[in-house]
């Protein structure tokens, strides 16, 4: 077991890398004898809500797979489901499965009752090594990823790699592409052993996938820490890809997964960066080859979309200002930045 510590002036808590069946007894001492209500989707709870059965109610809240979940009607049922349940003001919520699920229901616990405690309990590659950790909470809405949410951060986190297990390999893949970030932000001693080990970590082989697992996770440590509120431009650079790719996924809807939208993004963060004259060309081909031998998307065609359509989707984007867009721009591999009011004439014909 491993226990990573999140500690900022809004939040406290730890992290825990362990078997579920070892980290179970420890939320029957934060229920303090209460039943737990729990969140998830139908698939996942069948897997593995069984494993809660001695802390959580009998019925739990499930919610649609996937980015389906993230929806006001969804928010709204679970609220509902919570009210019908009794669930008792300040009583932790459990959020079991994948990054969707625990964005919406960290959202519905931080406004039920003007706020619960929430649980994460992160099933998927994506959800453990990012979104579990750090309080961001949202909903999809007006067209728009996480157009409405709050920061709600956890009272813990449990992050068992033997969930992924039965995960599809696309699912693996895509949540890879978070791990890399980490690397492509200020890591570069990550992104190369990305390079050798790229493959055991998707696979499952070895410690590999645990061990990337635990990095990433203290990597976005350092940066909630740093700026648990995202308002000092440190933990923007966590977004490195983000700004494309919200607009890739806003365009192509359920047919791409989050990984995948930011793959390619990256790859377009570098290659703007490159065609600004901020970038060395063989940084940029080093961190498409890699993402494309992960199995990953790296163009825009690959998905079958255009630039012209993915600038005026990026232009809905809540970073874009009066001024222009601010996007996560790269020096070299492991050296990103936040360069605000880019010149919006620039990125236009950079997309075309």
């Amino acid at each position: 077991m491993s226990t990573i510590r999140v500690a900022h002036c809004d939040a406290d808590y730890d992290v825990l890398v362990e078997n579920i069946a070892e980290a179970v007894p420890k939320l029957a001492g934060i229920a303090n004898g209460r039943r737990l209500a729990l969140v998830s989707d139908t698939r996942v709870f069948e897997l593995y809500g069984r494993a809660f059965a001695s802390v959580a109610l009998d019925e739990p809240v499930l919610v649609p797979a996937g980015e389906a979940a993230k929806d006001w009607s969804v928010l709204a049922e679970i609220t509902d489901r919570l009210a019908a349940l009794d669930v008792k003001r300040g009583t932790p919520i459990i959020a079991l499965g994948g990054g969707s699920v625990g964005d919406v229901a960290g959202l519905a616990a931080s406004i039920f009752k003007r706020g619960c405690p929430i649980i994460h309990v992160p099933t998927t590659l994506l959800a453990q090594v990012d979104s579990a950790i750090g309080g961001k909470t949202a909903i999809d809405a007006a067209g728009q990823k996480n157009l409405v949410g709050s920061f709600h951060h956890p009272l813990l986190v449990i992050a068992d790699p033997a969930l992924l297990d039965t995960l599809d390999e696309r699912q693996m893949r895509s949540g890879y592409a978070e791990v890399v970030k980490y690397g492509l932000i200020d890591d570069r001693g990550l992104f190369e052993w990305c390079e050798a080990n790229g493959g055991a970590v998707i696979a499952g082989a070895g410690t590999a996938r645990r061990a990337a697992i635990e990095h990433c996770i203290r990597a976005k440590a350092r940066f909630v820490s740093a700026d648990p509120e995202d308002t000092l431009g440190t933990r923007a650079l966590l977004n490195l890809g983000h700004t494309f790719g919200h607009a890739i996924e806003a365009l192509a809807g359920q047919n791409l997964l989050h990984g995948e939208a930011v793959a390619i993004g990256m790859v377009l963060a570098f290659e703007f960066s490159a065609e600004l004259g901020l970038c060395p060309a063989d940084d940029t081909e080093r961190v498409k080859t890699h993402l494309r031998s992960a199995g990953l998307p790296v163009r825009i065609a690959d998905v079958g979309l255009i630039g012209p359509a993915i600038f005026a989707a990026m232009r809905a984007d809540k970073k874009w200002t009066a001024a222009g867009p601010t996007l996560i721009l790269a020096k070299g591999i492991g050296q990103v930045f936040v360069a605000r009011d880019v010149d919006a004439s620039r990125l236009a014909a950079f997309l075309a």
